[in-house]
């Protein structure tokens, strides 16, 4: 058994020289050298940003949410669907999944080595006659000795995958508070609105009891009373519909949050007014290019990219020899009770070479379809920055204009309330007709419509914009730290 052990480890002493220069070698690589593609989009946003950028020096992703939405309620209900949003909470189980994947494609860089134990019984081929052959040790099998770089590949496009989902629960958590801010001011709008419809229908149905009693002394006629009739049935039918979208937009917001809108937050809302909503800092837009470095979506988008890359350098090594190898290291003796004393100790390796020959055109195919899959990527890298250079040339556009349209609405419902003030005098005194007074209190009532909608779209579109220039996320996580990203050793 000496002899055998002996010449065994001679023979892996040879077998092992050109095996130690193949690992030498190893760490070959045929992933293309990465280069970011040139900005689709123009060098600045149309709109001018001076005087956002005196005003503010910071940028929105660099101003926390909690400094951005200032008003304590919304900054709770924000803390809540952090805390129980279940979209946001896949999108963290999506990077816990992304990060074992990468963690099984680095393993296999490593060679896996388990205990193995054999007992074999077979007969001599000297003698003829049966023997028993126990084994104890120590195994590797068929490692992958990565000499051109295709294990080595596949763990960059595994690590591409991680932090492109990585990236994607950022977007979330950023979509995530923007959406429960511009619910939050949608409920804010419905009371508003719905205060707006009770205080126009009490007016209408006093004016009905008016022409009532006017047709009932002669002063007016059936026509005038009808009218009247029909302005405040119309009335109470917009003052359903708005109770009805009421409900709608506090489920909509519920869903987000995860749990039912607290008792005292729901009991503050028919005092709100959303002139009087904590104000939102001002946001300096920056430059397009900014927006590769601060949107989560972008970077996302750029991971995958790097990782469908890295897929090409997996495709090309796959045209390359593959070499492996097996391995074992313990104790063989024909005698159990002798397995573990000294002399029994033996040593075999097996290094196996495939080299690719025929294979239909598969690796061919391979390759092509990894080169497709790069500019696919590369595709969507580029939409990723179009889309979000959009996203914030519309809230630059909403943001000059809006308030402009706001003071001139607010100068029309001056106007119409005034004048529906005279006309309603005028037809008390019998000097013009009831339609002039119907006319002038639908048109109130329209341009109060009117400008409580426009507040909520410029207010809706201060969210967007911050969210657009990648606002709303923070290294901190979440607001309660049960959704906090676990981090990833660096191999």
């Amino acid at each position: 058994m000496r002899t055998y052990t002996s010449l065994s480890a001679s023979r892996s002493a040879r077998a092992l020289a050109p095996l130690t220069a193949a690992l030498v070698l190893a760490g070959c690589s045929f992933i293309p050298t990465y280069e970011r593609p040139a900005t689709p989009v123009a060098p600045a946003y149309a709109l001018a940003d001076s005087a956002a950028a005196s005003a503010q020096e910071h940028a929105a992703a660099d101003i926390d949410w909690k400094d951005y939405f200032t008003d304590q309620r919304l900054q709770r209900l924000i803390g809540i669907a952090l805390g129980n949003n279940r979209d946001l909470r896949v999108a963290m189980l999506n990077v816990e999944q992304a990060r074992a994947q990468f963690q099984i494609q680095r393993a296999a860089e490593f060679p896996s080595v388990a205990g193995v134990a054999s007992a074999t019984r077979q007969p001599s081929t000297a003698t003829g006659q049966y023997g028993n052959l126990f084994q104890v040790g120590l195994g590797v099998t068929a490692w992958e000795i990565d000499f051109f770089g295709r294990v080595a590949a596949l763990k960059e496009q595994a690590l591409a995958q991680y932090l492109a989902t990585d990236e994607a629960r950022k977007a979330a958590q950023i979509s995530l508070v923007a959406a429960v801010a511009s619910g939050w001011l949608n409920l804010m709008a419905d009371e508003e609105l719905l205060d707006i419809s009770r205080r126009t229908l009490a007016t209408r149905e006093e004016s009905v009891k008016l022409t009532r009693l006017r047709l009932e002394h002669g002063v007016s006629s059936e026509l005038d009373n009808r009218q009247a009739t029909s302005l405040a049935e119309a009335a109470r039918a917009t003052y359903a519909q708005q109770q009805r979208q009421r409900m709608l937009d506090e489920n909509a917001l519920v869903l987000l949050l995860g749990q039912a809108l607290p008792d005292d937050i729901r009991a503050s809302l028919p005092s709100s007014r959303l002139y009087t909503a904590a104000p939102m800092q001002p946001l300096r837009a920056g430059l397009p290019s900014d927006l590769l470095e601060r949107r989560p979506d972008i970077r996302q988008a750029e991971h995958l990219l790097i990782g469908a890359n890295a897929n090409i350098g997996a495709a090309r090594a796959a045209f390359f020899p593959r070499i492996s190898l097996t391995a074992t290291v313990g104790t063989v003796s024909p005698e159990l009770s002798d397995l573990f004393k000294g002399g029994s100790w033996a040593f075999s390796l097996a290094p196996q070479l495939a080299v690719p020959l025929f294979d239909a055109g598969r690796n061919q195919a391979g390759l092509e379809a990894a080169r497709a899959g790069r500019e696919i990527a590369v595709a969507q890298y580029e939409k990723a920055i179009q889309a979000a250079f959009r996203e914030v040339s519309d809230a630059l556009a909403g943001r000059a204009t809006l308030q402009e349209q706001i003071d001139a609405q607010r100068g029309q419902e001056a106007a119409d309330a005034k004048r529906l003030e005279l006309s309603d005098l005028r037809y008390r005194n019998g000097v013009a007709s009831y339609l002039d007074v119907l006319d002038a209190q639908r048109s109130l009532f329209g341009t109060q419509q009117s400008l409580v909608l426009t507040q909520l779209q410029q207010l809706q579109n201060q969210v967007l914009l911050y969210r657009a220039l990648g606002g709303g996320w923070s290294e901190t996580g979440s607001y309660n730290g049960k959704l906090s990203a676990t981090p990833l050793s660096t191999p």
